[in-house]
């Protein structure tokens, strides 16, 4: 009998990757990224040039489409696989990444009465534009005594369904009116590759404030906030809620055609990112944080009860592996500030001395960087260039480096930011022990593992536990692929359960353990880190924010 494979395809921030998984073996036969055409539209619409606000970040829901015509057809190519011998096929996406469409399905941003109008767009997992509706969002939701809030950590993000609803609502209500449907991006390309429009329960329940046995909050909630949301959930949040894992459907003709697969092909529900890295990881049992690490890092972990934990982004049912809770925490920039400080604060000689040495400038910066011990740099930064998700879970706050000197070199802040993203990861950490739910193990995956081991040797040391890392480059696609032929059954040479694909993740030999004399230090800068932590983030000093309006009152 000949070999079966499955392709999962990773939908990220600025690129999407489709990786062909020999379902024998586990191994990563191909694999090819199709940037997206639009990137991350933050400035101005394409064509139109209207120009967007700050905080905005959309993108272009035809980028998607391309990932699935370019790339799935490459892997095809390059590994000689048969079309027939692909039985199951599965995505991944950030999230909360969301479009109104119309009853047809199509994205309102495709039509012409509508592209000029920026809340018509894709709005990104970033886009942090609706903090004033997830504020009054979470204001009412405590008056009211919600019981969903504590299940979100006490809060709901502005990157969330409901605040980004609201906006539109707010700010564009002809958008609203027109929208037959909010959605997340994941189910919508699932909906364009069957033809089937149904949501996920990851997304739902982390994102859009859904639970397994309540649903939705009430309409009086809804109303609460906005006599005009009373129906929501029933009109414009309406749909199926499906467990992970489930058959959406199979691939139309159309899509098969564009694709290379056959008609259809097993293709499964729609997942998030970080959550389907987790059996990508081989991790199906509690106890086991798994770190997917990349422009933000996102922590999730299983557990056997419900527990309410401080600045969570959720926990749900089935969230991620079937009978288990998964939590889910994170923070929101990570690989995007050490991007920032190459890209925007690096001076010209690093680039030079670099490009001399003829490798990149991260490579440049962390090899300079490992030569210092921990806290011989004298200086400490709060890791919130991008807002903080977990705990605090604000998107106005700002990042802060301190300590400077005249005698302050590029590589040495370059250290600090390495360090501040894992003091953030050890605040995680912490409030889930202190919850109630263990965190015994750390695993990692995503692209920074792989590139940089100052990190992950800071990771362990700040957070004083063994760091496993993963052996694929693309976990979370791996993940989607598993889905993709739990959705296609054993029968058709797949598995029927995601603990029997989980079988297939594969984890590299090399681990990080942490280094004693490094621990003690680090844990005298931690106590540093946590002092500034609660008092520029728990009400102590709102500069940050002062400073925001202040921006905003001189554009």
């Amino acid at each position: 009998m000949s070999r079966k494979y499955a392709i999962g395809i990773d939908f990220g921030t600025q690129s999407g990757r489709a990786v062909l998984v020999d379902l024998t073996d586990g191994s990563e036969v191909a694999d090819h990224v199709t940037p997206y055409p639009h990137g991350v539209i933050d400035e101005t619409l394409p064509e139109s040039g209207t120009r967007l606000d700050h905080e905005w970040a959309l993108q272009h829901p035809g980028d998607y489409l391309e990932v699935l015509r370019r790339s799935v057809p490459e892997v095809l190519r390059q590994s000689g696989v048969n079309p027939a011998d692909v039985i199951g096929v599965g995505i991944d996406f950030t999230a909360c990444t969301m479009l109104p469409v119309d009853a047809r399905g199509v994205p309102l941003c495709f039509l012409p009465e509508w592209k000029d109008n920026p809340h018509s767009w894709v709005k990104l997992w970033k886009h942090h534009a609706a903090q004033d509706e997830a504020n009054r969002l979470n204001a009412i939701a405590a008056e009211r005594g919600e019981r969903f809030l504590p299940r979100y950590g006490g809060k709901i993000s502005s990157e969330w369904m409901i605040a980004k609803v609201w906006q539109i609502l707010n700010e564009a209500p002809e958008v609203y009116d027109a929208a037959d449907r909010f959605v997340e991006a994941t189910d919508w390309v699932i909906f364009q590759m069957t033809g089937r429009l149904v949501r996920n329960s990851c997304t739902a329940g982390y994102k859009s404030i859904w639970h397994k046995r309540e649903g939705y909050p009430s309409r009086e909630f809804f109303k609460a906030l906005d006599p005009r949301l009373e129906n929501l959930t029933d009109t414009k949040l309406r749909g199926e809620v499906v467990p992970l894992g489930t058959r959406a459907g199979g691939l139309t003709p159309e899509m098969a055609e564009a694709m290379g697969l056959l008609p259809g092909t097993a293709v499964a529900v729609g997942n998030v990112d970080a959550h389907a890295a987790v059996p990508g990881v081989g991790v199906v049992t509690p106890g086991k944080m798994v770190m997917v690490m990349g422009t933000s890092i996102c922590h999730m972990l299983l557990g056997t009860e419900e527990k309410m934990i401080e600045g969570m982004c959720g926990v749900v049912e089935d969230g991620i592996i079937p009978g288990y809770y998964g939590y889910e925490a994170g923070q929101s920039a990570v690989g995007d500030i050490f991007e920032w400080f190459v890209e925007q604060a690096v001076p010209g000689y690093v680039q030079e001395q670099a490009a001399r040495e003829g490798v990149g400038v991260h490579e440049w910066l962390e090899k300079r960087a490992s030569a210092y011990k921990p806290g011989q740099t004298g200086l400490l930064a709060l890791d919130w260039w991008n807002g903080n998700r977990s705990v605090l879970v604000d998107t106005d706050l700002t990042g802060l480096l301190i300590g400077c000197t005249l005698l302050t070199k590029p590589e040495e802040i370059y250290r600090a930011l390495l360090e501040a993203t894992a003091f953030g990861t050890r605040k995680i950490v912490e409030a889930f022990h202190s919850g109630g739910v263990e965190v015994n193990e750390l695993y990692a995956c995503g692209g920074l593992p792989q590139k940089n081991r100052l990190l992950m040797q800071i990771y362990a040391d700040v957070t004083g536990r063994e760091i496993k890392v993963a052996a694929s480059k693309q976990t979370p696609a791996v993940g989607a692929a598993m889905f993709g032929a739990v959705a296609a059954g054993k029968a058709a040479g797949g598995f029927d359960s995601i603990f029997e694909a989980a079988k297939l993740a594969r984890i590299r030999e090399e681990t990080f353990k942490p280094i004693p004399e490094n621990v003690a230090v680090y844990d005298k800068l931690y106590r540093e880190y946590t002092l500034l932590h609660d008092y520029f983030g728990r009400g102590g000093n709102d500069v940050m924010k002062r400073l925001k309006d202040i921006r905003d009152s001189v554009r």
